[in-house]
């Protein structure tokens, strides 16, 4: 691809606005989160129903990923991620109207598969900002998501409360945030290939770096998925937790992502990827040290918080990592993004069947072991820092603009 010039102006408002499309896709999730229960009763499903149907999210998503590039690549970046996002948004619809298993089933694939190929563009574009910005955002980015996820769920709770019909609670959220989306995506970057560039495959294997990678986002997404499923419950069926005090720790932990998201560019850009993610890992087994040994609900929500915080900036820095590091940033996006995703698919269920066999305790021994890995497989992320760093010492007075 081809570059021409950009005033750095013009990159600051393309900055705003993909924060804001990462704050409408997190918006969807946290609203859908909210009606699951709804949508269980409409399609009359047992537990283990509903849990086979939500994989089909993720299988979804990581069918269809991989698409994502090759649709930029055609339609230009901007182009692409109008129409993605809006595929996303509308189909929040999809869930509340299958009547039974199979239908939702469908639902979901559809709904994974939109998430993921607008996760995979957005990504791709806020890769391409910090870039052009020279310091890292990817964090702030996705404390946005998380933002929107839990505006989305303020919303949902206010609606399931209310007591009204889901259907029409996602169409007319539906609504909204496609008309939101359609509206920011005006400013985002237009990114398009140079003439004799090859397109991306429709399909294909991860690169090795995007494998590497992916181990520490695999690493960091287990610990979200596991916190976010179980913490509640550890804190009710092992401290003997009020259903107050449980709900309040998976709420703390969510507020605690999103704030040390937010934070996190300002640590990055002090400190580096590589000792950010060793640091949060050593924060992270700090709180799943202090989870398997506490007697009282407060000792282990600390833990939960200490968790959150430790975790919170990883996935961001893996697609950055991933966006830096080779000649197509769709594709390596596309490939951590799939290794998350599975992650966090998996994540519940193993908690569970360990937790199962032996105790919630030893359940999150795992999850501290896993921690670790942050740590030690740190170094694998020097390629984001190289990039940045090498983007700072150029300083230019005007930055190289949308690709064409």
């Amino acid at each position: 691809m081809g570059d021409v010039g950009c005033a750095r102006g013009e990159v600051r408002r393309a900055r705003y606005a993909v924060a804001a499309v990462f704050a409408v896709h997190g918006a969807v999730t946290g609203t859908f989160a909210t009606r699951v229960p709804w949508i269980q009763d409409h399609a009359a499903l047992s537990s283990g129903q509903l849990g086979f149907a939500l994989a089909f999210t993720a299988f979804g998503a990581s069918c269809a990923m991989p698409l994502a590039g090759r649709i930029s690549h055609r339609f230009g970046s901007r182009t692409a991620l109008r129409g993605l996002l809006t595929l996303w948004t509308l189909s929040l619809v999809l869930p509340s109207l299958a009547p039974n298993l199979y239908s939702l089933c469908l639902a979901m694939f559809a709904y994974g598969a939109s998430a993921g190929m607008a996760d995979v563009a957005m990504n791709a574009l806020g890769v391409e900002v910090e870039r052009l910005l020279g310091k890292s955002i990817m964090s702030g980015l996705h404390g946005m998501w998380s933002a929107g996820a839990l505006t989305g769920s303020a919303a949902g709770t206010l609606a399931a409360h209310l007591g009204s019909d889901a259907r029409l609670h996602f169409a007319l959220t539906a609504a909204v945030l496609t008309v939101l989306g359609l509206a920011v995506c005006a400013w985002v970057l237009d990114l398009r290939p140079a003439e004799d560039e090859e397109p991306p495959p429709r399909f294909a294997l991860p690169p090795r770096s995007a494998l590497l990678i992916g181990t520490i986002g695999f690493c960091a997404v287990f610990a979200e998925g596991a916190s976010l499923d179980w913490s509640a419950v550890f804190l009710r069926d092992r401290l003997d937790g009020s259903a107050g005090v449980a709900a309040a720790c998976t709420t703390g932990f969510m507020l605690t992502m999103a704030l040390a998201r937010i934070a996190g560019d300002t640590v990055v850009n002090w400190f580096g990827a590589v000792r950010t993610v060793r640091g949060g890992g050593i924060l992270a087994v700090l709180g799943g040290l202090l989870i398997v040994v506490a007697g009282h609900p407060a000792v282990a929500m600390g833990g939960f918080a200490l968790m959150g915080l430790g975790i919170a900036v990883v996935v961001p820095l893996c697609f950055a990592a991933a966006g830096h590091a080779g000649p197509n940033p769709s594709q390596a996006i596309a490939g951590v993004a799939t290794i998350t995703y599975t992650s966090g698919l998996i994540a519940p269920g193993l908690i569970g069947g360990v937790a199962q066999a032996t105790s919630l305790v030893v359940s999150f021994c795992v999850v501290t072991v896993l921690a670790c890995g942050l740590a030690v497989f740190a170094g694998v992320l020097r390629a984001a820092e190289r990039g940045t760093r090498k983007e700072i010492s150029r300083q230019p007075a005007a930055v190289p603009g949308p690709r064409s």
